[in-house]
């Protein structure tokens, strides 16, 4: 099975870290990461990620905001993208998979296990 190529949208240098090394470690997978919603985007459209893990809160482009405009391009719409927030109140979980979100992780994720929880989501095996 080809390795798996994970971009990680999040202006938190730390969770960027703490999750490349994490999936890395777990499952083997490719990292690539942005620190901003718009750097995403271009990065999404020039990489071709396996799915996208995008933090919801972010300054000047949100994570809501992001995927909205990553689902508006041909180049991106298909990537799945999980969303990484500390928002997990049962009512938000459902807005964000209203939205055709892939799936939804919170903060603080156990590093342990993200590579699984993010296979578990999309139907992957690791």
């Amino acid at each position: 099975m080809a390795e798996k190529r994970i971009l990680i949208i999040d202006d938190e240098q730390a969770i960027q870290a703490v999750a490349s090394l994490s999936l890395k470690m777990e499952a083997g997978w490719k990292v690539i990461t942005a620190n901003s919603g718009a750097e995403g985007i271009a990065i999404a459209v020039k990489e071709q990620p396996d799915t996208i893990l995008l933090d919801v809160m972010m300054p000047i482009l949100d994570g809501i905001e992001t995927f909205k405009q990553l689902q508006q391009s041909s180049l991106t719409r298909n990537i799945p993208v999980i969303l990484l927030t500390a928002k997990a109140q049962a009512a938000e979980q459902q807005q964000f998979k209203s939205l055709g979100v892939a799936g939804v992780i919170t903060k603080p994720f156990n590093s342990l296990t993200l590579a699984s929880q993010i296979a578990k989501v999309l139907g992957w095996s690791i």
